[in-house]
């Protein structure tokens, strides 16, 4: 027997444990600290910019040729685009969890250049960019100039000179994005009226700048090869790139034979605006520079988030007066509080745990030994994460607080049992020795059951299955250090302080004031039990009933109780979405967002309001129709109050937009686990499988909408999809071109100048590099019939209107056109209406898309994928936990049926946990499965402690009646104090409150509500099934299992 050497040599155990503390606590600093381990898929963004494109233009000439190359890339679980009518074209491939993000965006990077020989040439002048980056921001970072001292452009400007690529440079970072971004250009803001007149047309301008703005590499004087006596050399210094508007100004574009000079100036308007005016950033109303910084896939949030501070404050030493740097927006502020709620939550959970262990063992020194084992359990648990390169994140720590009741088991039933025998006379160390005699079986076979029950959960695949790794992993490892400490320190512990009781009641116990009251009620309850326990096993009906009727309570309750993924927390801000009317000019969209941030702010629990008029985050695109805004509320503490929840705020703001006439206002909370999605709720994706025309497509998803926004389950469905939004076709008459002598190029390229703005070239202004721009200036552009007033230069050099071979006609198109896995696409969002569940409102969409018409289709994406991946997984995950739990005990038993009495109390901890959740109208969800996966492998636990006892007690020659009855009596005090102890561990976490709470109540209320279970109806229940299956064994094989169940000598060993 192991725990005798110990026994007599307790300094060794004390050394083991002193060892173990030590390598934990010396890897606690070390180990990184995040929300949750690294479960966010990799993704990788291809961008690519064709200026004045539309969003057809961009799909069919870009989207096509760059997707169909990357489509099938390895690893690759779908792709996402968006062409948008801005010119700008943006793809998003999702790999599998796990995934190398390196290796995915080198295999990404080598399908786009297959791609580019099909691009057209402006956008492979642009430029096509391939890199790692989430869809989830981390931060904000907003440049603001509290007392208006600096307008929007200098504060977009700064931010891109003197701030994007610090914070870029930083450990972790994908990509800093200044939403609304309005960098530096040379603006030619052109006069097609005096360019008429003096003869001058958009080709000579762009010819004139390319000419005339150009790096010039001139040469040396005196470089070798030269004569031997050549004593000097020297570089050329040539005027190169321009810098100032004045020099712009005086570019000359003609010249005539008297020597007059047609310059720039003559014709446009030269200044130092921006390359955009289609968006702008603004906080709390005021102008502000939106800087979003987003992480690498694989980066840690908190080690990023905390230097990006640091380097900000270093940054804003140089600010010029009157500019400030806040991060109000800032993700990793709700981890913070999170993680700091759940250690609160850990040490509670420490105090009430010891606190009734004593009031069971009612001895300061026998309370002194499971206290000690609780600790090292869990400090040298840190030491193995920090190996297996985990991290302290909300998994591990619940897995940490539910360790506890598991770690303390062990320790109690050691010390207990001890303390009986010291009430028989033994002495301290004949005691402990005989106690390990008769308790190491049960401990190793309860150690070995919880490692099979987490075997099948440590092999699940995908992001829900390194969620129940996690958690897995980080139970096994403090139950594994538990056991050690059960067959070692606690021995050697029992043996130096337990003491033979003086005196009082049976076995020495209190029999006067508050102790000798429980004693009394728990010998009361104690004989209630035995008795239940004699009527029922005298009846093999009764336990045949119960068993049959907790199988089908079990199945009602996983039917009756609603599906989810992850709960939806209150993270301490949430998003929205504004979209006035198709074809709203930016100068409307603005003021409305200004209204709307102003009276949102006037809410209890607000603290500021972001927005950026002129960007959608939906569609990550810019649209003169749409505003993105952020809400960022006060501090939990400070939001006690119920009405001042996150959700209750949120549904004030979507009420408010609703009475807005001008606008459509989506207001919407951030996905649960970062990096699956932009916002929270579901997301359907409506795809034409036959690449019909878009308007057919937007007829089935209106269709789709309607009968969505009817259904009882959805709070509500929209999307930002504009397929009808107003614009302009150009009719081209190619054959009059042909008669006048224009070339179709030339009448192309000078729409595009004058209208979309063309990309000249670039120039060299604060260390970086601007674009050249020319454009007609406003009053130029703002109507169809300015097309008269563009001109084009024919073969024979007169000047001919544009209109005399173009015509321009109404229509409809869409802002945006997006593709899914190469389809062409709709995003559906919306979100489970109240009282309903996820998994509620997504079978309610999957309804809906089971009757779409034919060449139409549905996929889920995002967290709803992963969603329904987590559901798939949930039925093979229990059943074989319950198998490998079945097998481990077959082998710990040497008998196929014994185990089975163990395993038939798993039903009662599985439909107390799910009873809780029905009553208290929770979720199943993923939280609740790993709490369900935790009860079978504590119910067995549990229930080995008695059937070990009975069935020794069985093969010493009693009868099975006998057997059952005294294992209950032996047995039902040490397992009522292992799980009150458990019970009252987990009960910090049903009563949650603050940051994180959904999490933690929904894990803590099914474990609760199992374990209660468990210490009710188990603990009776389990001797009768003990009873009924030994019956039949004995029935069917004749034996009495006298001969085959282990002696308490044998077990021990």
């Amino acid at each position: 027997m192991i725990s005798a050497t110990f026994i007599r040599r307790p300094r060794f155990a004390l050394v083991i444990s002193i060892l173990i503390s030590l390598a934990g606590i010396l890897s606690l600093p070390l180990l990184p600290i995040a929300q949750y381990p690294e479960i966010s898929p990799p993704t990788v963004v291809v961008t690519a910019n064709y200026a004045g494109a539309s969003a057809e233009v961009m799909r069919d000439s870009v989207a096509i040729p760059i997707e169909s190359q990357v489509n099938g890339v390895e690893g690759m679980t779908y792709m996402t685009s968006t062409s948008s009518n801005d010119g700008t074209y943006s793809l998003t491939v999702t790999f599998e969890s796990g995934y190398d993000g390196d290796i995915a965006q080198v295999n990404v990077q080598n399908r786009v250049q297959q791609a580019t020989p099909s691009l057209p040439a402006e956008v492979n002048r642009s430029g096509v960019t391939v890199e790692k980056k989430s869809n989830t921001i981390l931060l904000v970072v907003n440049l603001v100039s509290e007392e208006g001292e600096f307008e929007s452009l200098f504060l977009s400007n700064y931010a891109e000179i003197f701030i994007r690529d610090e914070l870029t440079r930083i450990d972790g970072v994908s990509s800093v994005e200044i939403l609304g971004s309005q960098q530096y250009a040379m603006r030619l803001w052109l006069n097609p009226d005096k360019m008429a007149a003096l003869d001058v047309t958009a080709n000579d301008v762009i010819a004139a700048v390319e000419a005339q703005n150009l790096q010039v590499a001139a040469g040396k004087i005196g470089a070798p090869p030269i004569r031997s006596d050549q004593q000097f050399q020297y570089s050329i210094l040539a005027e190169g790139r321009l810098v100032d508007p004045e020099e712009f100004e005086n570019i000359s574009l003609r010249s005539s034979p008297e020597g007059g000079i047609v310059r720039m100036k003559d014709i446009a308007r030269v200044e130092l605006g921006s390359a955009s005016y289609s968006a702008f950033g603004e906080l709390d109303g005021k102008p502000s520079a939106v800087i979003a910084v987003y992480q690498l896939p694989d980066a840690n949030a908190m080690d990023v988030a905390t230097n990006i501070r640091a380097k900000v404050d270093e940054l804003s030493e140089r600010f010029p007066d009157g500019l400030q740097a806040k991060i109000i927006y800032d993700t990793t502020t709700f981890v913070s509080e999170s993680i700091k709620e759940v250690v609160i939550t850990l040490v509670v959970a420490l105090l009430l745990v010891i606190i009734v262990v004593f009031v069971f063992l009612q001895d300061w020194r026998a309370t002194l030994i499971p206290a000690v084992a609780i600790p090292v359990s869990l400090v040298g648990t840190f030491a193995v994460m920090l190996a297996l390169g985990m991290s302290i994140n909300t998994v591990t720590l619940f897995a940490l607080i539910l360790a506890i009741g598991i770690v303390v088991d062990d320790a109690i039933i050691v010390v207990e049992n001890t303390q009986r025998l010291l009430g028989e006379g033994l002495a301290p160390k004949e005691a402990a020795m005989e106690s390990m005699r008769e308790v190491t079986g049960p401990v190793v076979a309860t150690t070995a059951v919880l490692f099979a029950v987490f075997v099948p959960v440590m092999l699940m695949p995908g992001l829900t299955g390194k969620m129940y790794q996690q958690f897995a992993i980080t139970i096994a490892i403090s139950v594994f250090i538990s056991s050690v400490n059960a067959l070692t320190l606690s021995p050697s512990l029992s043996a130096i302080l337990l003491r033979p009781p003086k005196g009082g009641g049976k076995h020495g116990e209190k029999n006067r004031g508050i102790f000798g009251f429980f004693n009394k009620f728990l010998h009361g309850s104690t004989n209630l039990y035995v008795k239940i326990v004699r009527f029922c096993v005298r009846r093999p009906l009764i336990g045949l009933g119960t068993i049959f009727g907790l199988g089908a309570l079990c199945f009602w309750l996983f039917s009756a109780v609603p599906t989810a993924f992850i709960p939806d927390e209150d993270q301490g801000y949430f998003m929205m979405n504004v979209q006035l009317p198709d074809g709203a000019s930016l100068e409307r969209t603005a003021p409305v967002v200004r209204k709307l941030s102003e009276d949102i702010r006037q809410l209890d629990g607000v603290a500021h309001v972001m927005a950026v008029p002129g960007y959608s985050l939906l569609s990550n695109s810019l649209s003169s129709n749409t505003a993105f805004m952020i809400v960022i509320l006060h501090p939990w503490d400070e939001r006690e109050a119920p009405e001042l929840n996150q959700f209750v705020i949120l549904d004030k703001v979507q009420k408010m937009g609703a009475g807005i006439a001008e606008a459509q206002v989506q207001a919407f909370p951030v996905p649960a686990l970062p990096g699956l999605g932009t916002i929270g709720g579901f997301e359907f994706v409506l795809e034409d499988l036959q690449g019909r025309d878009i308007q057919e497509l937007a007829g089935v998803l209106y269709a789709v909408l309607g009968e969505a926004n009817q259904r009882t389950e959805i709070a509500e469905a929209f999307t930002t999809y504009q397929a009808a939004s107003p614009q302009l076709e150009l009719e081209v008459d190619k054959d009059k071109a042909h008669i006048l002598g224009l070339r179709l190029s030339d009448v192309y390229l000078t729409l595009q100048t004058y209208l979309g703005s063309y990309y000249i070239n670039d120039f060299n202004r604060y260390g970086k590099v601007f674009q050249v721009l020319a454009q007609a200036d406003s009053q130029f552009r703002d109507s169809e019939d300015d097309l008269t007033g563009f001109f084009v230069r024919a073969n024979s050099g007169g000047l001919v209107p544009v209109s005399s071979v173009a015509e321009v006609a109404p229509v409809v198109a869409p802002q945006t056109v997006q593709r899914y896995n190469m389809y062409n696409s709709v995003t559906i969002n919306g979100g489970p209406a109240p009282g309903y569940s996820s998994g509620e409102a997504m079978d309610a969409m999957e309804d809906i898309g089971s009757q779409l018409p034919d060449g139409y289709a549905y996929e889920w994406t995002g967290q709803s994928l992963e969603e329904i991946s987590a559901g798939n997984l949930a039925p093979i995950l229990f059943s074989l936990a319950v198998l490998f739990a079945y097998l481990f005990l077959v082998a710990q038993y040497e008998s196929w049926s014994i185990p089975v009495a163990v395993l038939l109390a798993i039903p009662v901890a599985i439909s107390g946990g799910l009873f809780a959740n029905f009553i208290m109208g929770h979720n199943n969800d993923l939280y609740t499965q790993i709490g369900l996966v935790l009860l079978i492998g504590i119910s067995a636990k549990t229930a080995i402690l008695m059937v070990e006892f009975a069935a020794v007690q069985r093969a010493s020659g009693k009868s099975i009646e006998e057997s059952a009855l005294e294992a209950t009596r032996l047995r039902f005090r040490a397992v009522l104090m292992t799980a009150l102890a458990f019970v009252l561990g987990i009960f910090p976490l049903v009563v949650a409150t603050g940051a994180g709470a959904a999490s933690r109540v929904s894990l803590g209320l099914a474990v609760f509500g199992g374990m209660l279970a468990a210490s009710i109806v188990s603990t009776f229940l389990v001797p009768i099934y003990f009873a009924l299956v030994q019956s039949v064994r004995e029935k069917f094989t004749g034996h009495t299992g006298a001969g085959e169940q282990r002696d308490s000598k044998d077990s021990a060993t």
